[in-house]
C-alpha cells in the first residue's frame, strides 16, 4: 500500500456514515445503505446510511424542536460558532480538499480552492450574524412609533447539488445559522461525504443539538417530499437543475414556502473585436474548465467577433490540446473525470450534433478508454444556430465557439436563452462595458474576467436560472422575516 493510498484509506475512515439526526449519528430504518462511488476508478469509496421517509421525518422533529432556542441564542454566540468553523476548516483544509476530489473527481489544486471559497461562507455570515438590524421611528401621521424588526425565518430545508461538495453546503447553512434558522440537510447521493465530515466539524465546534441535522438518500424525491409538505417547514432551498427546481417550487407553494432557487445556466461568453485576446483566453478557459466544466456558472456558449475568432479559436485549442487528464489527486492533473457515465454520454451526443451541423472539432471530442468516466477537454468551432450545444447547458469540458458580426447580434445570441445566471464580456471598450451590464440579462457578470463567485457577493440569477441570492449581505436576509408593530403614543 502507498503512502497515498493510506492516507486516503484513513481520511475515508475517519468520516462519519450515519445519518446526523438531533445531534446523534445513527443508522438509516432498517440498517439500509448506499455506495459512493470514486468516478476516477468506478470503485466504492465508502457505504453510507440511505434515509427513509420515517428517517427525513425525524430530521425534521429535531430541527424544530431546535428552533426556539437557537433563535434566542445570541447574535454573536451564533456568529463565534460560525468563525470557531472557519477556523477548524482552515486546520483540516487538505483532508477536506482530498475527501471532495476522491467523491466528486476534481483536481486536487481546485479542491483546495473550494475550501477556501466555502470556507469564506463561514467567516462572511459569522460577521453578519451580529448585523442584523430593523429600524424604528415615529409614523407620518404622528399617531405612533413605527418598530420594523427582523426575525429567522424558522425551520429550512436544504437539498445541494454534487458538484461543489463543500461550498454549496456552507453558502446555505452559514447565512441560515446567522439567521437564527435550523437546518435539514439532504447533500446529493454522487457526493455526500464531504458535508457529513462537515457536520461533524460542525459538531466539534459546540454547534448545539438539532440545529443541522443531515439526510443522506437514495431516495431524494421520496424523502423530501414529505419534509416539503410539512406545515412545521418555513424555507426550502435547492441547487440544481431548473427542471427539478420547477417541481420543488410547485411543492412549496402549498404551504407558501419562502424559497432559493439556484438553478441552471447557460452562459454566454462574449469576446468583441477590441479584447485582449490574451486576457481573453485566459479567462475563457477558467470559465469553461474549472470544475471539469461542471458549474452551473461555466461558460457555455462562446460568441466572438468574426474578426478575431479564427485567432482565439487557434489560441484555446493550443492551451487545451495541452491540458492534461487523469485522477485528481496526480500531479498536474487540470481535467478529471465526469460525475458519472450519464455526464459522459451527454457530452458524446452534443458535440455530435454540432458536427452533425457542420461545426468542426480542434482537440479532444471523445470519451476517453480508461476506468472512470472520463471525456477529453474539447474545443468546437463553428457551431452554427439550432445546435443542441447552444441550447444545453453543457456541464463538461467542452468549448463550443460561435460568431458574431456586432454589438447588436452579440447581445441578441447572447440573451437568446431561457436562462440568465452568468455572462462574460470581453472588451477594452468602457462605454461598451457599461453597455452590456445594462443588456445581457444576467444576474451575475464577468467584465474582462472568467471567475465571478465571492461570498461576499450575492450570488443569483433572473429568467429559469432562479430565485433569491446567496452571498453578500442579501444572502442573510433570504433567512430572515420582517416583522413591523405600531406603537401608539
Amino acid at each position: 500500500m502507498t503512502e497515498q493510498t493510506t492516507r486516503e484509506s484513513e481520511l475515508l475512515a475517519s468520516v462519519p456514515t450515519g445519518l446526523y439526526i438531533g445531534g446523534e449519528w445513527v443508522s438509516a430504518e432498517g440498517g439500509a445503505t448506499l455506495p459512493v462511488i470514486d468516478p476516477s476508478t468506478g470503485e466504492v469509496l465508502l457505504q453510507i446510511a440511505d434515509a427513509s421517509v420515517a428517517d427525513g421525518r425525524r430530521a425534521l422533529d429535531a430541527a424544530v424542536a431546535a428552533q426556539e432556542s437557537w433563535a434566542a441564542t445570541p447574535p454573536r454566540q451564533r456568529g463565534e460558532i460560525l468563525r470557531r468553523a472557519f477556523d477548524l476548516l482552515q486546520e483540516r483544509a487538505d483532508d477536506f480538499a482530498l475527501l471532495m476530489t476522491l467523491e466528486m473527481g476534481k483536481p486536487l489544486a481546485e479542491a483546495r480552492g473550494e475550501v477556501t471559497y466555502g470556507g469564506e461562507f463561514l467567516r462572511w455570515f459569522s460577521e453578519e450574524a451580529v448585523r442584523i438590524s430593523g429600524r424604528y421611528g415615529l409614523n407620518p401621521e404622528g399617531t405612533g412609533r413605527m418598530l420594523v424588526s427582523q426575525r429567522p425565518v424558522g425551520p429550512c430545508f436544504f437539498i445541494t447539488p454534487w458538484n461543489f461538495p463543500l461550498a454549496m453546503a456552507t453558502r446555505k447553512i452559514a447565512p441560515a445559522l446567522a439567521a437564527g434558522c435550523t437546518v435539514v440537510v439532504k447533500p446529493a447521493e454522487l457526493t455526500p461525504l464531504t458535508t457529513l465530515a462537515f457536520v461533524k466539524l460542525l459538531e466539534e465546534v459546540g454547534l448545539p443539538a438539532g440545529v443541522v441535522n443531515v439526510i443522506t438518500t437514495s431516495h431524494s424525491q421520496w424523502v423530501s417530499a414529505p419534509i416539503i409538505a410539512d406545515p412545521r417547514l418555513r424555507k426550502l432551498s435547492f441547487t440544481g437543475s431548473t427542471e427539478v427546481g420547477r417541481k420543488l417550487i410547485a411543492q412549496a407553494a402549498e404551504g407558501v414556502l419562502r424559497v432559493s432557487m439556484e438553478l441552471g445556466g447557460n452562459a454566454p461568453f462574449v469576446v468583441f473585436e477590441d479584447a485582449d485576446l490574451d486576457a481573453a483566453v485566459d479567462g475563457a478557459l477558467a470559465a469553461k474548465f474549472r470544475n471539469i466544466g461542471q458549474a452551473c456558472t461555466a461558460a457555455n456558449r462562446f460568441i466572438v467577433h468574426a474578426s478575431v475568432a479564427d485567432e482565439f479559436a487557434r489560441r484555446v485549442t493550443e492551451r487545451v490540446s495541452a491540458m492534461r487528464l487523469g485522477r485528481g489527486t496526480d500531479d498536474g492533473v487540470q481535467i478529471g473525470p465526469l460525475i458519472d457515465d450519464a455526464a459522459v454520454e451527454k457530452a458524446e451526443k452534443l458535440v455530435a450534433d454540432a458536427v452533425s451541423r457542420g461545426a468542426s472539432v480542434t482537440t479532444g471530442g471523445s470519451r476517453v478508454d480508461r476506468a472512470g468516466t472520463f471525456f477529453e477537454p474539447t474545443v468546437v468551432t463553428g457551431v452554427t444556430p439550432g445546435s443542441d450545444i447552444l441550447t444545453n447547458e453543457i456541464f463538461g469540458p467542452v468549448l463550443a465557439i460561435a460568431t458574431f458580426d456586432d454589438e447588436d447580434e452579440a447581445v441578441r445570441l447572447a440573451n437568446d436563452t431561457e436562462f440568465g445566471l452568468v455572462s462574460y464580456v470581453y472588451t477594452q471598450g468602457l462605454a461598451r462595458g457599461h453597455r452590456m451590464i445594462d443588456r445581457l440579462d444576467t444576474g451575475m457578470m464577468g467584465l474582462n474576467v472568467g471567475v465571478i463567485s465571492n461570498a461576499a457577493a450575492p450570488f443569483g440569477g433572473v429568467k429559469q436560472s432562479g430565485i433569491g441570492r446567496e452571498g453578500g449581505p442579501e444572502g442573510i436576509h433570504e433567512y430572515l422575516s420582517t416583522k413591523y408593530t405600531l406603537i401608539p403614543g
